[in-house]
């Protein structure tokens, strides 16, 4: 299989593995929607960690496959294309990319459907898309300019240069630069932390920030304040509040 689900300490690891680059071919896009599909249903998987292996996260889409698709294969492609990214990006538990070497293209937008991205010293990022005549089709211009800024994304996405693990970061592309050797085990303990907390509490935050985003302030108010509410209806909200008031804070265990 060109992606895996591997999961432990209510940690998922969605593992890609298609050799050497990680070329998202339609097969590898197909399989990441199932997987993502079933990180979101399992309860045994309390966080996800989006990871290419020790070389690189995903060179972008396979362009020898791409090459022999009319305009009418991809009208028919492209939808399917996008949904198998948004489903990673609606993963309503925690997710964090774990990025090594080049992240480029669908790579890229990859990591962009995650909550946090930890890069390696070594990692590239960019959307070369205008490089083949193309722009960003699998959710690029619209999550790159909602993370980094409209004029930045257009920078990236204009020129197609790529752009180096400290530029990224300097550029809010990536939220942490470590040594290349440690990116999926900081990754993995940032994902096992937040798999401890409040399922529902995390998953209320999650759909708030982004659905705030993607409307008016005062929508996003009424909508973090209808989670709000709601988790008072919830054990988790029971055991955060009685552990605070007799042991202190962040010492409830969650279930």
């Amino acid at each position: 299989m060109t992606v895996n689900l591997e999961v432990a300490e209510g940690v998922g690891t969605l593992r890609l593995d298609r050799p050497p680059m990680n070329a998202l071919d339609v097969a590898t896009q197909d399989r990441l929607k199932v997987l993502a599909e079933e990180a979101t249903a399992r309860d045994d998987v309390r966080a996800v960690v989006i990871y290419g292996g020790e070389k690189v996260f995903a060179a972008g889409a396979d362009i020898k496959e791409m090459e022999n698709m009319d305009h009418t294969a991809m009208v028919l492609r492209s939808r399917a294309l996008q949904e198998s990214f948004t489903a990673v990006a609606r993963i309503p538990k925690p997710v964090v990319a774990a990025v090594t070497g080049y992240a480029l293209g669908g790579g890229c937008e990859l990591a962009l459907c995650a909550d946090y991205r930890i890069a390696g010293d070594n990692a590239k990022l960019g959307q070369p898309e205008i490089l083949l005549g193309l722009i960003p089709g699998a959710g690029g211009t619209q999550r790159l300019a909602r993370l980094i800024g409209p004029a930045k994304a257009k920078d990236l996405i204009f020129t197609g240069r790529q752009v180096r693990a400290d530029e990224a970061l300097t550029l809010g592309l990536v939220d942490r630069v470590v040594p290349a050797a440690e990116v999926y085990e900081q990754a993995h303990a940032w994902a096992a932390r937040l798999a401890k907390g409040p399922a529902l509490a995390l998953r209320a935050a999650k759909e708030s920030v982004d659905s705030g985003l993607e409307t008016d302030i005062e929508t996003g108010l009424a909508v973090e304040r209808t989670w709000f509410a709601g988790l008072f209806a919830t054990e988790d909200r029971e055991r955060g509040m009685r552990s605070f008031v007799q042991d202190g804070p962040g010492k409830a265990k969650f279930r």
